[in-house]
């Protein structure tokens, strides 16, 4: 999704020289087909070949992705989200301060 986002259309080729690993093209082009499948992608026909582009959004796909992490994975808490990168030190005080500060814009 990635380079179709940064892309905006390709085709299965295109999608290839932009990865970072060597990938064969046949798997490339089924996970383009799987996400296609998902809702994720479209294509337009050129014949026998396709050229994909996005069907959604980085924004609503960002937003969709985080909803099912946090509801799978944090038990649909945002402070258990916080929680983990504290603990983890992924965070830093500032940057929990500046959070604080977002929120408490966002409620005025």
């Amino acid at each position: 999704m990635q380079v179709l986002w940064r892309l905006e259309k390709a085709f299965v080729k295109e999608i290839l020289t932009e990865l970072p690993k060597e990938l064969h093209y046949n798997t490339v082009s089924t996970t383009i087909r799987k996400m296609e499948d998902k809702g994720f992608v479209k294509h337009n026909a050129f014949g026998k070949t396709h050229q994909y582009y996005p069907a959604i959004s980085k924004e609503k796909y960002r937003n969709s992705f985080m909803k099912k992490t946090i509801n799978n994975y944090f038990e649909n808490s945002y402070k258990n989200v916080v929680s983990f990168f504290a603990n983890e030190e992924n965070i830093s005080v500032d940057e929990l301060k500046e959070i604080i500060e977002l929120i408490e814009k966002k409620k005025k």
